[in-house]
């Protein structure tokens, strides 16, 4: 996915030349294809993201633009550390992550430039940061998976904070990675530090920690335990496989404004030291567009940020979901690892 280096003679018409034009975000994504293979300078981009996503979002890039992209995958936290270490060196012109904590954590330290404001116009606040460094590109919802043989929706816990309780000891399932960390800051924002700590401690005690969330997920489709927490996606991968109506497994959310219903965002942000800053921004205002929310809503289960697209999965109504913290809220999510060592669960 590049972006195209134009003729000389086109080197003034930039992205917010043309919106002032009135041409619309849709002219500065898709110019030409003559200008856009002429001189394009590979972009860089470091991807945490599920491979296929990226590549589907890479190839319809590439298709519209004629800009080739140049991925370094790894995992989202790995990505963040090497471009913090990397500093000024880093060769990245955007990170994409599978969560929003590692490039939160970028922004912290200052690392990231600022997205083009039209861009940041295109989605909802509550999925963008605050200080508009990074824009969320696909959406998942917090969930209990459940096993309908083990356990009714009417003996799930009715909150986040009574998963960990002993009347569900060995009932629980939660894995430490992939929407956790999250889950944890959501708490800290609602209940506070201390709880945050005590429903550690007593899940810890009481729970079944899994390696993965779609083992997390097969584990309780299989019968191995009652329930367990997880993003909403995996469910419905499965459910596409084998059909909803033959899993032995169903999706529960919280009554109401409870700390255990989260959003959880993939972000995508460009750095400040990118040389290839004005194709960044096309690729970032690509992400949000029409097109790039239908390469990446077709891969995996999650939900577009724009209106106008839809998953081919059938995903629950995304407005029937409350969330009281938004992804802006959990920032780097640094918090959430200290406690876990304070509880012991790493």
């Amino acid at each position: 996915m590049h972006r195209n280096c134009r003729d000389a003679d086109m080197t003034k018409l930039t992205r917010r030349a043309l919106i002032h034009a009135g041409m619309g975000l849709a002219a500065a994504v898709a110019a030409p294809a003559g200008l856009a293979r002429a001189q394009a300078t590979p972009l860089i981009l470091y991807n945490g993201q599920h491979r296929a996503t990226t590549e589907a979002l890479v190839a319809a890039f590439t298709k519209a633009t004629g800009i080739k992209v140049t991925e370094r995958n790894a995992e989202s936290p790995e990505l963040a550390s090497q471009i913090i270490e990397e500093g000024a060196r880093s060769p990245a012109d955007v990170f994409f992550s599978e969560q929003s904590p590692p490039i939160a954590s970028l922004a912290e330290r200052g690392l990231l430039g600022q997205v083009d404001p039209a861009t940041l116009k295109l989605i909802p606040d509550k999925f963008a940061a605050r200080d508009g460094t990074w824009i969320g590109t696909s959406v998942r919802t917090r969930v209990l998976t459940y096993n309908k043989k083990l356990i009714t929706p009417e003996q799930l816990p009715k909150s986040i904070m009574d998963v960990a309780s002993p009347a569900y000891a060995g009932k629980i399932g939660y894995v430490k990675q992939d929407g956790f960390q999250e889950q944890v800051m959501a708490i800290v924002h609602i209940r506070g530090r201390p709880a945050a700590l005590e429903w550690l401690k007593t899940l810890k005690a009481n729970g079944r920690a899994y390696n993965g969330n779609r083992i997390a997920s097969t584990a309780v489709e299989n019968g191995e335990i009652a329930f367990a927490l997880s993003n909403n996606y995996y469910w419905y991968s499965l459910a596409r496989e084998k059909g909803a109506a033959n899993l032995a497994s169903a999706l529960y959310s919280f009554p109401g404004d409870d700390a255990g219903n989260i959003f959880n965002v993939s972000a995508a942000g460009m750095l400040k030291t990118s040389r290839n800053q004005e194709t960044a921004q096309r690729f970032l205002a690509f992400m949000l567009s029409q097109e790039g929310q239908v390469a990446m809503a077709d891969t995996t289960a999650e939900y577009p940020v724009i209106s106008g697209v839809t998953s081919p999965f059938e995903l629950a109504p995304l407005s029937a979901f409350t969330a009281p913290v938004s992804p802006a809220d959990m920032g780097s999510a640094s918090d959430a690892y200290s406690l876990e060592r304070e509880a012991g669960l790493i």
